[in-house]
């Protein structure tokens, strides 16, 4: 009886870090990301050493699904994508990253609207020098196996493909007084197959990666023309491209104007200035 109590008070917490946590992506649009049918909160981990943590996942779907955890590396290149990296070609530092992190369960099975809990927490650091270490945590469905059958008249084979979906989500870890600053330069206006796109040049200097959202305005006016979020720069380049990508109304908005060109540090973490760029956009 006490098991069967305790097991419930967890997925009662499950549940509540949950519902917390999408209550906030509602706020801030960060912290929670879906793909398929499963919902992971929050997107980006940062540890200290200090204390573990948690990363709740919940299958939004309607049949239950398990689904594989495991680690990866990532390497972000200067148009801001991230590229797999064969485990045989990590440098001394993603060995490290991969070796420092810990986590379980690996394996989960989640009926349908059923959270659960995976711990993140560190293994020793001691003698590793000071610096940001970076894995990326990958959550995949592992498909259920149907058996190939033939038609009524036998004469046709079946198969039926299921897309595999997986999110990953940055796990961070940063040892030291590390800092960073950053730089904004060259706007411009540009398009691409989704339409218009202001592009920009972000620089990075220090230690560790900057993260934030980007906010554009008109001078004398507090409502941006656009916000995005998400955006970082990673400590293995020191630029990278930013697309910003517009409707055509603020495209028109922006193109020949002056504006102010911001990069904020996300709200939870204070908001503060990382970067400011004041232009007049072609």
């Amino acid at each position: 009886m006490r098991q069967v109590k305790y097991m419930k008070f967890c997925r009662n917490i499950a549940t509540a870090m949950l519902s917390g946590l999408v209550a906030i992506a509602a706020i801030s649009g960060a912290p929670a990301r879906a793909a398929g049918d499963l919902l992971v909160a929050p997107t980006r981990v940062i540890l200290d050493g200090k204390r573990g943590t948690q990363v709740i996942l919940n299958n939004v779907g309607t049949e239950e699904t398990t689904y594989r955890i495991s680690l990866e590396i990532k390497r972000m290149g200067e148009d801001g994508r991230l590229e797999d990296i064969d485990p045989a070609a990590t440098n001394d530092a993603e060995k490290a990253a991969l070796s420092l992190v810990r986590y379980a369960p690996r394996r989960v099975t989640l009926p349908p609207n059923q959270p659960q809990s995976i711990r993140v927490g560190l293994n020793p650091a001691d003698t590793l020098p000071d610096g940001e270490y970076r894995v990326h945590m990958l959550f995949r469905a592992i498909p259920k196996t149907n058996a190939v059958t033939d038609d009524a008249a036998g004469t046709e084979l079946k198969i039926q493909l299921i897309p595999l979906y997986g999110i990953t989500i940055p796990i961070i870890v940063r040892k030291g007084d590390l800092r960073a600053t950053a730089a904004l330069a060259n706007a411009r206006m540009s398009r691409d197959e989704d339409g218009p796109v202001l592009e920009l040049d972000a620089t990075r200097q220090g230690s560790r990666s900057v993260y934030g959202e980007f906010r554009v305005t008109k001078p004398g006016q507090a409502t941006p023309i656009v916000v995005q979020k998400g955006i970082a720069i990673y400590p293995e380049i020191g630029k990278r491209k930013v697309d910003l990508q517009l409707s055509d109304e603020e495209a028109a908005a922006i193109r020949g104007n002056e504006v102010i060109i911001a990069y904020h540090d996300t709200p939870e973490n204070g908001g503060g200035m990382i970067a400011e760029l004041r232009t007049v956009v072609r």
